[in-house]
């Protein structure tokens, strides 16, 4: 009997990862070496999780054997990395359900009505369900993804304007000196406002904003937005209360807001799991949750030690697809083999084995 129109088929699988960030792509891989094919959900339209989403032309330093890459480009090295394993994307929705069924595996659910039967879960879901902290000033929601921006998606848009930009991290500073020095994305104008003169940032980049302003090429004013000010439609200027006590306008083309991320863990705080300062508790040698067959890795999980790095998150995976092995074969012993000799593992990924004969 075929299924109501209103009610999706169930998909049984072995794996589903929640999370197509870096770390849930790389799970993808790691299980697929296994012969594990998964389906991959993602509450954002699109693959890359926050390396697409917050910093995309931020240059990322920590990638073993890659000196330098943009989060863009690593998103775009992990697809190419996972396609022979064929894994099925379902993006633009959250899981809102995850329920253990009476024979040991789980029914999962999104808010889009997909719905999964699956041997094992995988949660790789970063900060979770993260949102940028809001600038609350009266008046300027109005002008959100107008003049109005918590990130940076294409910097060329900015190029030749006058701009505000407010915070005090690594992500205030990197889109100031992107856009206060000569470049393809260099502004007509850059000001820099924070509530104090202490940075949460690198101190490099820190100290390279206050040799620009030593130049002229950009301006640091200490205080806080308290108004807007408006005209024609259009927000022209921003009222900064500094702490003299004097508010000044500071006219702007548009306002770049770096407040830092507020994490949300979503639908994922009910699933039953131990959860430890809104972080998932893991152990160390599965990465498996309080709940059998549920695994977590990259920032959303925490254990002793834990360190929020996209590498620390790659070996998790690799470790949490071996610890998820018993639960999706549980007749077979799982051997170590090693991509650079194993003719079964090049077989997996669509190479031939080389020939080591003189």
């Amino acid at each position: 009997m075929d299924a109501p129109e209103n009610i999706a088929p169930l998909i049984e699988t072995d794996a589903v990862i929640v999370g197509a960030g870096p770390v849930g792509l790389f799970q993808v891989f790691e299980l697929g070496l296994l012969e594990v094919k998964a389906h991959v959900i993602d509450s954002l339209p699109y693959p890359g999780g926050q390396c697409i989403e917050l910093y995309p032309d931020k240059p990322i330093y920590d990638i073993p054997a890659v000196p330098v890459c943009t989060g863009r480009e690593l998103t775009d090295n992990l697809l190419k990395q996972i396609e022979p394993f064929g894994a099925t994307f379902h993006l633009g929705q959250e899981v809102s359900e995850v329920q253990r069924r009476d024979d040991g595996r789980f029914h999962v659910a999104t808010s889009k009505g997909t719905r999964f039967i699956t041997k094992t879960v995988f949660i790789a879901a970063g900060v979770g369900a993260f949102q940028p902290r809001q600038l609350k000033v009266d008046g300027l929601e109005k002008y959100l993804e107008r003049q109005v921006f918590y990130r940076v998606k294409n910097p060329a848009q900015f190029a030749g304007q006058n701009l505000v930009i407010v915070g005090g991290g690594d992500s205030a500073l990197d889109w100031t000196l992107n856009f206060a020095q000569d470049g393809p994305h260099r502004a007509e104008s850059v000001i820099l406002i924070h509530r104090r003169d202490g940075f949460r940032a690198a101190p490099a980049s820190v100290a390279r904003m206050r040799e620009l302003c030593d130049a002229m090429q950009m301006q640091f004013v200490v205080g806080q937005i308290t108004g807007i000010e408006e005209a024609d439609e259009r927000l022209t200027g921003v009222k900064v209360t500094g702490h003299d006590g004097v508010t000044r306008v500071v006219p702007l083309d548009a306002l770049l807001v770096f407040f830092g991320l507020s994490p949300k863990l979503g639908p994922i705080a009910h699933w039953g799991l131990a959860l430890e300062h809104k972080q998932i508790v893991v152990d160390t040698e599965k990465f498996e949750t309080s709940v059998p067959g549920i695994f977590a890795v990259g920032d959303i999980n925490t254990y002793p030690g834990k360190k929020k790095l996209i590498l620390s998150g790659f070996h998790e995976a690799a470790l949490a697809a071996f610890g998820a092995a018993p639960y999706i074969f549980p007749d077979k012993r799982i051997h170590l083999q090693y991509t650079t000799t194993s003719p079964k593992l090049h077989k997996v990924l669509g190479v031939e084995t080389p020939s080591f004969d003189d």
